[in-house]
């Protein structure tokens, strides 16, 4: 009997701390959120940030509280003597903020850590030599998400991405639409929907998109999308994001289909901007 008593204790202190753990956390948060931005934070996005300068009021006040939380939840790291600043911080919370305007926040559940390299940094990657045969390289990269635990990011591609805010290149928002794409399971290109009857709309208007971008890169034919997104379909999801947020007049024309479904997941119409 003690022992069953005891059990049922325990379970009871456990689920109340279960329970009161996300209260606490939507408590900070609502109280980070309300806290103004201080001035040369305001500044330093103007300078460095090229979509915030288009950002509707509104909206810039939801990213406001959104920087605000990121920062306090997610870890800055230096790599290849990089010190961190409140520019390299504010910076990438802003980008990666950007993706979650009107949006549910759950502020990447599954990062911790962001590690910044002051250029370019050499990564080993699997490389294939044909007829299913594998090598290992060093390759250079400007960025990485990994499912659980770090994005990685290189700061000088960071900074020329969000202060040319048209080239529809951004290593901050094609890392981080890896993050969104990964909270489900691994990077396939579908990330989690808010109504699950979307999905079939998502299939078929990316599955279509996708294929037009692999014959394009094929046959050697532009696109707005970059060549990198016929990769795979979570290379595709990532592009096709940089460019909805940078080129979103470009991408309405040419791909109609593509934009309305994203301009579905991520609340937003960046075309309104001006």
């Amino acid at each position: 009997m003690e022992a069953i008593l005891w059990l049922g204790v325990g379970a009871v202190v456990i689920v109340g701390a279960l329970v009161a753990r996300p209260l606490l956390r939507n408590a900070r948060r609502k109280r980070l959120r309300a806290a103004p931005l201080a001035p040369a934070w305001r500044e330093l996005l103007h300078r460095n940030v090229s979509l915030y300068r288009h950002l509707p009021e509104q909206l810039k006040e939801q990213l406001h509280g959104d920087i605000h939380v990121f920062l306090a939840e997610k870890r800055f790291e230096g790599c290849g003597g990089l010190e961190i600043t409140d520019e390299i911080r504010v910076t990438v919370a802003a980008e990666a903020c950007m993706l979650l305007l009107n949006r549910p926040r759950h502020y990447y559940p599954r990062l911790h850590s962001v590690l910044v390299y002051p250029t370019a940094y050499l990564a080993r990657l699997p490389s294939s030599m044909g007829g299913g045969g594998y090598i290992e390289e060093d390759v250079p990269l400007a960025g990485q998400s990994w499912r659980e635990g770090s994005l990685v990011l290189a700061w000088d591609h960071v900074k020329a991405g969000a202060r040319d805010g048209r080239d529809g290149h951004n290593v901050v928002l094609h890392e981080f639409a890896h993050q969104l794409d990964e909270e489900n399971g691994p990077a396939d290109g579908a990330p989690v929907l808010d109504n699950p009857a979307r999905y079939a709309a998502w299939a078929r208007g990316c599955r279509h998109e996708y294929a037009e971008l692999c014959r394009d890169v094929k046959l050697h034919r532009r696109s707005v999308l970059d060549a990198y997104g016929a990769t795979n379909p979570a290379e595709f999801f990532a592009v096709a994001t940089e460019t909805f947020f940078e080129k979103p007049r470009q991408l309405r024309r040419h791909e109609p289909d593509l934009y309305g479904v994203l301009k579905d997941y991520y609340h937003l119409d960046p075309v309104e901007w001006g």
